[in-house]
């Protein structure tokens, strides 16, 4: 678990009102904070060289947010120059009829990523204590057991040798309604635009109330979660590569050893 001013320390007391979504850290200027992040995402992209290569970790990261949060720019952001060998995502959508048929955690486990890969989730299995929740798709008494369910999943993939970390992008409910209408405005942001969005958003509290509880009761050693202010796009990129980039060097990462007498071969 990498130490953080924005991680939710498991077992301790959290409030999301305590996070600004606007912080800026201790940058004073924006151009420093993206000088920062670009070289925390050049290191991290040559060290996912030799993670691939070396093949025994995993990394699974997971970004949560509401709609209009930033996971897609986050994701093209800091993941857009690893070796794609090595690098796979998954965005969850609605579940499909094959899924709904099986336990909430099963498409999820699917996609966990192997050794030697990083796996990115773009919404995951907590989609089953946010939106189920809001919305009523389950009862109360459905998903208050699921806390306990992700936990020990998590767990388990953590002692299987998953490294987990998960990142929630934390937006102001102002910030939100810029973006949803540049959606409307930009023709080339047009696409994004969905108009059940507007609907989520008449939710804005009690999404705010199901993310505070998914990160105090979710929150582990082996699964941390991190708050990052993400009003600031270039901020919220210095945050996750900086965490990303300090777990990659947590790891004790080398190439595999040649094979014997490699230097007798010659190529003609």
């Amino acid at each position: 678990m990498i130490d953080s001013p924005y991680l939710v320390r498991p077992g301790k007391a959290f409030s999301l009102g305590d996070i600004p979504t606007k912080d800026a850290g201790d940058f004073k200027e924006r151009q420093d904070g993206e000088a920062a992040s670009a070289k925390n995402i050049a290191k991290f992209h040559e060290m996912q060289d030799v993670f691939y290569a070396d093949g025994k970790h995993a990394l699974l990261v997971v970004l949560q947010a509401m709609d209009a949060g930033g996971k897609d720019g986050t994701i093209d952001h800091i993941f857009s120059g690893v070796n794609p060998q090595g690098c796979m995502v998954t965005s969850f959508k609605v579940p499909t009829p094959l899924e709904k048929s099986h336990d909430f955690l099963w498409r999820i486990h699917a996609a966990v990523p192997p050794k030697g890969m990083i796996g990115i989730f773009n919404r995951s299995h907590y989609e089953s204590v946010l939106v189920e929740r809001v919305r009523g798709f389950a009862e109360k008494h459905v998903w208050k057991k699921r806390y306990d369910h992700i936990n020990a999943f998590e767990k388990l993939i953590a002692d299987e040798g998953v490294t987990i970390v998960k990142f929630y992008l934390h937006i102001s409910k102002d910030e939100q309604a810029e973006r949803l209408q540049a959606r409307i405005d930009d023709p080339t942001k047009n696409w994004k635009f969905n108009p059940g969005d507007i609907d989520e958003r008449k939710h804005w509290d009690q999404y705010m109330a199901a993310f505070n509880d998914a990160l105090c009761k979710c929150s582990t050693e082996h699964a941390p979660w991190y708050v990052v202010p993400s009003d600031r796009k270039w901020y919220r990129n210095y945050v996750i590569s900086d965490i990303l980039l300090r777990t990659m060097k947590s790891f004790d990462l080398n190439y595999p050893e040649p094979i014997p007498d490699i230097k007798s071969f010659n190529i003609v």
